[in-house]
C-alpha cells in the first residue's frame, strides 16, 4: 500500500496549474516539500528519500561530482547483508538505481528552479563479479550517452579497488504533467 506521508500534494495554485508530487512544475513558484533535495555539504542526498534512507545514502561521501558522473563511498547497513555478510544481491538494483538518478541530475539541475522532471529507469543490467563485503565500498556512475530524453549510465561499484559490479541503466525523462503508468 502506498504510504501517504511519501507524496506531497498541494491544490492549484493561483495560476490554475494541476497539483503535483513532489516536485515543481515550470513557470511554478511554489517549492513542494522534499526534504532529501537539501543534502549536508559533501553529501549526495539528504535524510527522507524512501530508497535512500533504507541504503543510508544520506551517509555516502560524495568524492568526486560533475555533469553526467557521480562517485561515491557508501558503506554496508547490516540490513542489505545477506547471510554470509555480502550485500545481498537483489538489493544491488536499489544502489545501482538510485546513483544512476543522480548521475543523470547534476547537482546544479536537482538545485535549479524548475529544473525537475521525473526519470523512469526503463532497463537494468547487473554483472557480478566479486561480493561487496564492506565496510565501505565505492560506486562510480557515468553518463556514457545522452540522446533526446534517454540516457544511458553506466556503474561501478568498486570493492578494495577491484570491480565488483558493473551495471547499465536506461533511463527515458517524463513530463511531470504525464499520467502516472505512462512511461
Amino acid at each position: 500500500m502506498l504510504d501517504r506521508r511519501l507524496i506531497h500534494w498541494r491544490p492549484r495554485s493561483a495560476t490554475g496549474s494541476n497539483a503535483t508530487m513532489s516536485g515543481t512544475v515550470a513557470g511554478d513558484d511554489e517549492p513542494t516539500l522534499r526534504p532529501w533535495a537539501t543534502p549536508e555539504p559533501g553529501r549526495l542526498v539528504g535524510r527522507g528519500h524512501p530508497a535512500g534512507d533504507f541504503l543510508e545514502a544520506w551517509a555516502w561521501e560524495v568524492l568526486d561530482e560533475g555533469d553526467g558522473h557521480v562517485r561515491v563511498s557508501a558503506h554496508l547497513p547490516d540490513h542489505v547483508r545477506n547471510p554470509r555478510g555480502q550485500l545481498f544481491g537483489g538489493f544491488t538494483p536499489t544502489y545501482v538505481d538510485l546513483i544512476a538518478l543522480f548521475t543523470v541530475r547534476s547537482r546544479a539541475q536537482r538545485a535549479a528552479p524548475g529544473g525537475r522532471r521525473w526519470l523512469a529507469t526503463t532497463s537494468m543490467r547487473v554483472d557480478y563479479f566479486e561480493p561487496i563485503v564492506g565496510p565501505s565500498f565505492i560506486i562510480d556512475s557515468r553518463r556514457e550517452k545522452q540522446r533526446g530524453h534517454t540516457h544511458h549510465v553506466l556503474t561501478r561499484f568498486l570493492q578494495d579497488g577491484d570491480l565488483a559490479v558493473l551495471a547499465a541503466t536506461t533511463m527515458r525523462e517524463i513530463a511531470l504533467d504525464r499520467p502516472l503508468g505512462d512511461a
